[in-house]
């Protein structure tokens, strides 16, 4: 009588400095956007999780907010669910972008990994952006910067090597079944994903600090005949928050224009999500210094 077939699954989570590429990376591996993605550091807030499904491995990707130096209670918090998260996984990604030089706070972050109970697979990011030798030194220097189970570099963007890295941290997790059902993508609650995509739409084209100062709060999602104006759409109610008025005024653009476009780039996601019509509804409100404010922080789920 043969063996049965092996299959592995377990967690894996991406870990590094922010904007070095971990969003993109999970999306590609993914084969669907379940994190949203933005130019600016510190977009991912959440412990976002992603399913991979295959006849041999269930490979269940978290990512992670970008470690960083914190200046609020809420910097402080993300830091703390980082390193929550790598603490409880079977293997950890740690990301190093090829077009960055390795600096502190990638050494920082090393020091962190050393003490990991994990194998810790060392992913060089965005190789699409510099030269085949300037991806060479960079491997070179990545190999002097800690001990690594494995070094894989890729490009999410060219899809290179994004499968040798599935490949490579799958075979890190250890015997077992599936653990969630086929088919699911991410546990990500739908109010959840619709706020990010919100926001996402928010972050593009803000400048300076505001971009740390957004959130997505979903106040209601009403369907067609609860009390809504809109037949056979979902309607969707959801406060902007920022942190001043100033920043308030640049959210809504001069007479409501910059809301309006946020609004219906949003919506076009959210609809892509759902695979239904939806009405959007959105309100800018000033919660001041709530980075800073547990209450706050704790009503807009951190």
């Amino acid at each position: 009588m043969t063996d049965a077939v092996e299959h592995r699954s377990g967690f894996a989570c991406f870990v590094g400095r922010p904007n070095v590429g971990k969003s993109t990376l999970m999306n590609a591996l993914v084969g669907e956007k379940v994190a949203i993605m933005s130019s600016r550091p510190q977009t991912t807030r959440r412990a976002i999780r992603g399913v991979l499904n295959r006849d041999d491995s269930q490979l269940i990707i978290v990512d992670t907010p970008g470690l960083h130096r914190p200046r609020t209670l809420l910097g402080e918090r993300l830091n703390d669910l980082v390193r929550e998260t790598f603490a409880e996984v079977d293997v950890i990604g740690f990301c190093l972008p090829a077009d960055e030089k390795i600096g502190p706070g990638d050494q920082w972050i090393a020091r962190e990994l050393a003490e990991a109970r994990a194998p810790v697979v060392a992913i060089v990011t965005k190789v699409d952006k510099v030269s085949r030798d300037k991806v060479g030194e960079h491997l070179l220097a990545v190999q002097q910067l800690g001990e690594w189970a494995d070094i894989v570099p890729v490009s999410s963007v060219k899809d290179i090597q994004v499968n040798v890295i599935h490949d490579v941290l799958v075979s890190h997790l250890p015997e077992g079944p599936p653990l969630y059902p086929a088919g699911h993508v991410t546990d990500e609650p739908e109010d959840v994903r619709i706020a990010e995509l919100i926001r996402e739409a928010a972050l593009e084209g803000v400048r300076d600090e505001l971009p740390h100062s957004l959130a997505v709060v979903i106040e209601e999602m009403v369907e067609p005949g609860e009390e809504t104006s809109q037949r056979d759409v979902l309607e969707i109610r959801a406060q902007v928050f920022v942190e001043r008025d100033s920043q308030k005024g640049i959210v809504i653009g001069r007479g409501g224009a910059r809301l309006k476009d946020v609004g219906s780039t949003a919506r076009e996601g959210i609809q892509r999500l759902l695979g239904r019509k939806v009405y959007l509804d959105l309100h800018v409100k000033v919660a001041k210094d709530w980075q800073r404010d547990p209450k706050q922080l704790g009503r807009m789920g951190f």
